[in-house]
């Protein structure tokens, strides 16, 4: 080899390195690339001006003008019972929990001392994380120990295996799937004019704002929004903040709720579900986990807004609280034959037709049938509910109509609060004048089915003022209630919570206020006392006081013989 071809040699090799290092860096920096936008944003690929997004693209804020939002806040109460715990819990009847602070407790005894035929009596405490919570009755369950609670939790875990429950809950669950798509837009035959100028929310409503599209809408859960469709030159502009949950004006409440965002748009991600049935959004959070809230702020709303679909129709729920579902799958079932979107772990754009986000309520356990939905009434309710559990009696048997058959009376048993101290005494005098007498307690750990069965079978129903008085909506038609009222001033809560909503169901409604000498609280204060004469007078301390003095610690001691007459005339109303 020549003097001068090595160096040459050399030079050429060190070229042709740096050439190769710079491709293997081309080439190397192409292939992140590629590699990041096919798996982080697939779509980017296939983005196109068509005024649609990729799913992950969905505005949570899109820029349109606000056009509507705040209602104006009405303060409202509830009268029941709840639970403090995010899980399933089992509580009883028998234990009220208010959130306390001195102006709460001003305006909770204003309510209190001036009657309000529109409210409830109570707020209660909901937790964080969305489980049940106490109200008026259920929520004394704190002084039970860390065991006792372990042995409920694991007895329902045995009852839901136990049942087999069928109502799964799915985050992607569809009617039609995407390869549907094209067919479901064709047979639509709706477009975003069907909505006309109707705003698409009503806040109206003291009690729960409801928002209702009838076009081309599409929920987005990741976004927490609901986008309806505007044409193209529709002036539409709307906005607006809703929370589902009918408690409107309780910002303790509602301060657990997801709020969902309502809007007319004409930018909107794809659909990757569509949908041939209408939707209902509501939020299973709130006071829900007692009996009482589990009726008046979902199931008689729910029946009012979901039942004219007659099945027909797909419930998406925030803040999921699957061990609800799981206790009333009986009643979802019959509400809605397909299984339960749950809108907090979903990641589709599920595209509908028709919507509704929030639930159409008004008093409390009640339905306002000039203003529901098909004029929905209580009747209705009852009907439903017990064609929902396959109730045999629709209505009660007429006195000597079955030879030897005597007319049946439940007593809701207590165990800690509000307790009949003469219960032995008070069974001996029904069975005097012929009822055949059965004892029960009710509390949120019964089964509902076979609570209702048992409930259904009587012709008359009474216990002091709680939530166990809810079962009221299995009673057949033309049985009787009867509301025992603690000492307290509690009258008019007692008739708002139970006696209205009773007799608007069709059932013979008795309440029997205790007399001083029937109430325990005559062992703890002097019979001068301004408690007996004044009880009235001690609503402005606040509810807290309330609940632990009226409630919490008195107990009941009937007079037979002042009591006898209501019995009669409960056996009066069985007469043809």
């Amino acid at each position: 080899m020549k003097s001068g071809e090595r160096p040459k040699q050399v030079r050429g090799l060190r070229q042709e390195s740096r050439r190769f290092r710079l491709l293997v860096i081309v080439v190397g920096f192409f292939l992140v690339s590629l590699t990041f936008v096919v798996i982080s944003k697939p779509e980017a690929i296939l983005f196109n001006l068509n005024g649609k997004l990729p799913v992950d693209q969905a505005p949570t804020s899109i820029l349109i003008k606000q056009k509507v939002n705040s209602p104006p806040v009405t303060s409202r109460k509830t009268s029941t019972d709840a639970l403090p715990g995010g899980d399933p819990r089992v509580v009883d009847d028998e234990a009220d929990v208010r959130p306390k602070g001195t102006k709460r407790e001003e305006e909770e005894s204003r309510v209190l001392s001036e009657p309000d035929p529109t409210s409830g009596m109570t707020e209660l405490t909901p937790n964080k994380d969305g489980g049940g919570r106490k109200s008026d009755e259920e929520t004394l369950g704190s002084d039970r120990g860390d065991g006792e609670w372990k042995g409920k939790e694991e007895e329902r875990g045995h009852a839901v295996e136990k049942h087999k429950v069928t109502l799964p809950t799915v985050s992607n669950y569809t009617i039609h799937d995407t390869e549907d798509a094209e067919n479901a837009k064709q047979d639509d035959g709706t477009s975003s004019d069907v909505q006309g100028s109707k705003p698409l929310c009503d806040f109206s409503n003291f009690r729960a704002n409801v928002c209702e599209m009838r076009g081309d809408v599409r929920i987005h859960p990741n976004a927490t929004s609901i986008m309806f469709m505007e044409p193209a030159g529709s002036q539409r502009d709307e906005l607006w903040k809703i929370k589902p949950y009918p408690r409107k004006g309780d910002e303790f409440c509602l301060s657990h709720i997801t709020e969902l965002t309502v809007k007319s748009s004409k930018v909107a991600p794809e659909c990757t579900k569509y949908h041939d049935v209408p939707a209902v959004i509501f939020s299973l959070t709130g006071y829900t986990g007692n009996l009482f809230h589990d009726f008046t702020d979902v199931m008689v709303p729910l029946f009012t807004t979901a039942g004219e679909f007659n099945g027909e129709v797909q419930f998406l729920i925030t803040d999921m609280a699957l061990w609800w579902t799981i206790k009333y799958h009986t009643v979802l079932q019959k509400l809605s034959m397909y299984p339960i979107i749950d809108f907090s772990k979903d990641d589709q754009v599920h595209c509908f037709k028709h919507v509704i986000v929030g639930l159409h309520a008004y008093m409390e356990f009640t339905i306002d049938s000039s203003k529901a939905p098909h004029n929905y009434s209580m009747v209705d309710f009852n009907r439903f509910m017990r064609g929902a559990y396959s109730l045999g009696r629709d209505t009660v048997t007429v006195l000597g109509e079955l030879p030897k058959v005597k007319p049946r009376l439940l007593i809701i048993k207590r165990h800690r609060t509000r307790m009949f101290l003469n219960l032995d005494e008070i069974i001996a005098m029904a069975e005097e004048l012929g009822f055949e007498v059965v004892i029960d307690e009710a509390n949120v750990s019964s089964d509902i089915s076979k609570f209702a069965r048992l409930v259904n079978t009587v012709d008359v129903m009474m216990g002091v003022h709680g939530a166990g008085l809810t079962n009221c909506v299995f009673l057949p038609q033309n049985a009787t209630l009867i509301q025992i009222v603690p000492w307290g001033g509690l009258e008019w809560v007692s008739r708002t919570d139970f006696g209205n909503p009773a007799e608007l169901m069709g059932l013979h409604y008795k309440q029997y206020s205790i007399s001083v000498d029937e109430s325990s609280l005559t062992e703890q204060y002097p019979r001068d006392h301004e408690i007996f004469k004044n009880p009235i007078a001690f609503h402005k301390h606040g509810f807290d006081f309330i609940r632990q003095t009226f409630m919490d610690k008195q107990n009941v001691k009937l007079d037979c013989e002042r009591f006898r007459p209501i019995l009669l005339e409960a056996l009066d109303n069985l007469n043809p």
